[in-house]
């Protein structure tokens, strides 16, 4: 996938999942799942594929000139010296 693509899918992803963020339907479902109310384990599962898709957003549309610019100006023991 060309890098302008897998940045254009990684920005959409992020309406798609604040819309199913919202579960409405799992609202009143008395269910299990793993031992967990149903729209609990349905919250566990959302947050893990948010963390996939935040670590794809990074790797993907993360400018990589801000590392560089920082990497010059925090010494090795992580202190800012600007």
């Amino acid at each position: 996938m060309a890098a302008g693509a897998a940045r254009v899918t990684a920005y959409a992803a992020l309406p798609a999942l604040y819309l199913l963020h919202n579960d409405l339907w799992f609202w009143d479902d008395p269910g299990r799942f793993l031992g967990l109310p149903v729209g609990l384990s349905y919250h566990v599962l959302f947050s893990a594929v948010v963390v996939l898709a935040m670590w794809r957003l990074v790797r993907v549309a993360w400018p990589g000139d801000v590392l560089d610019e920082l990497a010059g100006e925090v010494d090795d023991d992580g202190v800012d010296r600007r």
